[in-house]
């Protein structure tokens, strides 16, 4: 993210052989064979059809079919029509029914000024049940709907070369998170520290071999602290890197387009995830405040660097070390066991299974940048206060102090308990970036070119679901 990040070290992966495998969730959705079990949701808006003039040259007609947008429009194919027209560059949201958005999130976008051949830009908004998948003590757990959780996803993905990776990104990248969290609804329910390690499941094998791996323990530290915090950004992150694999592997075959951008909300217990993949951004305004809640996705220490040269050349390792991180030494009792774990690309934590490579010295232990997290739970929200998700149409001609002075111009001119005031706000901040039509292309108020890039933004009110209704 997804395949931009990738962008940053092709150089390498195409250098190299095929990398080791990494821990991959036991229930990986595909874009191709039915998906898990998921609340019901509405048909995307259908896609646009050619015109009705003779027969289109297959290529047009398989670009055409390509072309949809978020189910939560809801547009007819009029309406469909309309968003992709490069001409008159109409706002879009959702319909004013008595459907809203969860948390009554308001939503805008509008298609570029002919960059692309359609809006490249989607966009998710779900409400997600995680039901878990094993107690702490490693037994299958039985269902029970009563014991799982909910969490609240708002997705932005900014498709590059092709709108293909963004969609099957908009349609999937919640489910991953969700198969992620699986494994850690009684743990993150529990007041008490996440159990360093998971216990054995049935039959798991060890190994007669396995002391001659276990090394010094003279330089190792003492245990790291591992919160449900962290658990939470790990899964976030583990999600992140499989819907990538994914994409790698079905781009030829299921022809997905490109690649993208993706920015990511999740609020669960009480608290905000953001995770971003690319040059899209989030912003909290609070009281006039502005708190930056997303960063550029690379790699950002030395940690996490040698991390990935580990991974990309395994051979440089001499069979002597892991790239991968623990929390503590692994001891060979515990091959077979499910145990917290990290890999370059995570500043979380997660859980695997411990096999005999595991046991080797680990190569670095440092700590990295985590996930941007905001508790909501202290701080007092006023009906203003709200979390801003754009992508890079919104940013290239707004700053942050614009977006937090449209945010006080527009909410200030609604009563607090309307819930379409944050749909306005988001249709506010889309017509500010992309201008009007003049001579010489789209202009601003100050006649400086407008966004010309597909524009897709979230107002997300900090108060939470129904505490201003």
């Amino acid at each position: 993210m997804l395949n931009r990040v990738r962008s940053a070290v092709a150089h390498l992966v195409s250098s190299g052989g095929a990398p080791p495998s990494r821990p991959k969730s036991p229930d990986l959705p595909n874009a191709t064979s039915a998906p898990p079990a998921a609340p019901p949701q509405a048909p995307r808006s259908p896609p646009a059809r050619a015109g009705s003039g003779g027969a289109a040259p297959a290529r047009t007609v398989e670009a055409r079919a390509s072309f949809s947008r978020p189910t939560f429009l809801q547009l007819s194919p009029g309406g469909l029509r309309r968003a992709d027209d490069h001409a008159g560059r109409a706002v879009q949201s959702p319909p004013d029914t008595g459907r809203r958005l969860p948390w009554s999130t308001g939503y805008a976008e509008v298609i570029n000024a002919g960059k692309s051949r359609h809006n490249e830009d989607q966009a998710c908004c779900e409400v997600v049940y995680v039901e878990g998948r094993r107690s702490v003590s490693g037994a299958p757990r039985e269902p029970s709907r009563g014991q799982g959780l909910c969490f609240y996803y708002w997705g932005l993905f900014d498709g590059h070369a092709g709108g293909g990776a963004a969609e099957m990104a908009s349609r999937l990248l919640h489910r991953h998170i969700r198969e992620q969290l699986k494994d850690l609804v009684e743990i993150l329910q529990d007041p008490l520290p996440p159990p360093l390690c998971l216990l054995s499941t049935p039959g798991a094998p060890g190994s007669s071999d396995s002391s001659q791996l276990v090394g010094p323990q003279s330089c190792w530290s003492s245990q790291k602290e591992v919160t449900h915090e962290s658990l939470v950004v790990g899964a976030i992150e583990n999600a992140f890197q499989l819907m990538d694999e994914q994409m790698a592997r079905e781009r030829r075959g299921h022809q997905v387009e490109g690649g993208c951008c993706a920015l990511v909300v999740v609020y669960l217990l009480g608290k905000v995830y953001v995770a971003n993949a690319g040059d899209s951004r989030a912003i909290i305004v609070r009281n006039g405040e502005i708190i930056p809640m997303s960063r550029e996705f690379t790699p950002e220490t030395e940690r996490q660097r040698l991390q990935l040269l580990g991974f990309l050349k395994p051979e440089l390792l001499g069979g002597e070390f892991t790239h991968l991180e623990f929390p503590r030494r692994v001891q060979p009792k515990e091959l077979g066991q499910r145990m917290l774990y990290r890999d370059h690309n995570m500043t979380g934590w997660a859980y695997k299974k411990i096999e005999l490579e595991d046991l080797r010295f680990p190569l670095v232990c440092g700590e990295g940048k985590k996930v941007r997290v905001y508790d909501l739970t202290q701080y007092e929200h006023c009906p203003d206060d709200v979390l801003v998700l754009g992508t890079d149409g919104l940013w290239d001609v707004t700053s942050d102090c614009e977006v937090a002075a449209t945010v006080d111009r527009v909410l200030s001119a609604y009563e607090p308990n309307d819930p379409s005031r944050y749909t306005a706000l988001a249709q506010a901040l889309v017509l500010g970036a992309r201008g009007t039509p003049r001579d010489r292309g789209w202009r601003l108020p100050n006649n400086k070119l407008g966004s010309g890039d597909d524009i897709s933004v979230f107002v997300i009110p900090l108060g939470g679901p129904g505490s201003y209704s």
